[in-house]
């Protein structure tokens, strides 16, 4: 058999598979990435053994687990977790720190005529492991950010170097009131997760410098590790600028027709885009106080004749309207501020290709 192992960063630049053996209620709190959850216990079995460890003590608590886990029980899931180990010769299993439920699975395996390693330290072990790569990489490396107005393409320039770090995408959220996808948000501790991973293999590739996307603390219901985000505070920063027009039409592509597209992919042409409306109209409801009333309720308006068009015709005009609006009104005004509050530390400001040319150029010349 394999060894067991310690070995964490191996484990995440290999993005070796591993079987969770926590319960499932542990596993949707946050797990990693390549990891599948085949519980030793179900949520209301360890509760049950949590009850009886507590009020009898621990031989009690294994002695009601065996109980609980048996016969075609037990033989169900040591049949999951062969397959599991048949599917992947190179991967591991965990619990929560590597003890008691990793090596009963273990032992049951072996049993079963399957010999698989497991994860010394287990989930605790491996999630320090990502803290402390977020913290060093925050602490070693060098950051650049990108800022700008509201729809000038600060996402696109991140998407095209290969020198940054797509945070909106391992949120998956586009970080503004509008910027929920028709799919769900990671838990906290998998955005975090990801996002240690992602550092940990280009920092395994050499790079020391990255590009990030000015952002807010919390990217929808995701927040910036504090470390992060008290750095963005102070990262030099280039700034994307463009005319109303281009941002008018980036935000209708994307925030539009883009996610429509979305929605009705997820939930079908008829359910998809009253989905994809609700979540328009609710965002617009979620500045209400912030636009205060006679301009909520005319960029309301606006939206909603955009919306009904959009599905009655297909057309997408009228949402200009209550675009432009938003900008001019609302988004525009505190950028201005944010701009003016940033000025001492933009090295840079320019278009779409000017700024593409001067990441890479300083990318270039921090190697040299």
């Amino acid at each position: 058999m394999r060894d067991n192992t310690a070995d964490y960063r191996e484990i995440f630049l290999g993005d070796l598979p591993m079987m969770d053996m926590r319960a499932p209620v542990e596993f949707t709190k946050g797990a990693f990435p390549h990891t599948v959850s085949l519980p030793l216990m179900t949520d209301i079995e360890r509760q049950k053994v949590g009850t009886c460890y507590k009020q009898h003590g621990q031989q009690a608590a294994i002695e009601l687990g065996h109980q609980l886990v048996s016969g075609t029980v037990k033989d169900a899931r040591i049949e999951a977790w062969a397959a599991f180990a048949k599917a992947h010769p190179e991967g591991y299993l965990y619990c929560f720190r590597g003890g008691l439920r990793s090596q009963i699975v273990q032992q049951w395996l072996k049993e079963a005529g399957v010999d698989y390693p497991r994860v010394i330290g287990g989930y605790k072990a491996m999630r320090t492991f990502l803290i402390e790569t977020l913290d060093s990489a925050v602490a070693e490396c060098d950051f650049v950010v990108v800022g700008g107005m509201t729809g000038t393409g600060k996402t696109e320039v991140v998407a095209a170097l290969d020198h940054s770090i797509d945070l909106e995408g391992h949120a998956n959220h586009r970080g503004s009131s509008f910027g929920k996808r028709a799919t769900g948000q990671p838990s906290q501790i998998d955005f975090e997760n990801r996002l240690a991973v992602d550092l940990l293999k280009r920092r395994a590739r050499g790079q020391q410098q990255f590009v990030l996307e000015d952002e807010s603390r919390l990217i929808g219901t995701c927040s910036l590790p504090l470390a992060l985000h008290q750095g963005m505070q102070q990262y030099p920063m280039v700034w994307l600028e463009d005319s109303v027009e281009g941002r008018v039409e980036r935000i209708l592509k994307d925030y539009v027709i883009d996610l429509a597209a979305e929605f009705i992919r997820e939930h079908g042409e008829e359910g998809g885009f009253a989905l994809f409306a609700q979540r328009m109209l609710q965002s617009m409801d979620n500045i209400q106080k912030r636009l205060g009333g006679e301009r909520y309720q005319r960029l309301r308006a606006i939206l909603q004749q955009a919306l009904d068009e959009q599905q009655r015709d297909g057309l997408v005009d009228t949402h200009r309207g209550w675009i432009e609006g938003l900008l001019s009104e609302y988004y525009d005004p505190m950028y201005v501020y944010q701009r003016e509050s940033k000025s001492a530390r933009i090295e840079f400001a320019g278009e779409h290709d000017a700024v593409l040319a001067y990441l890479q150029d300083r990318k270039s010349r921090s190697q040299a």
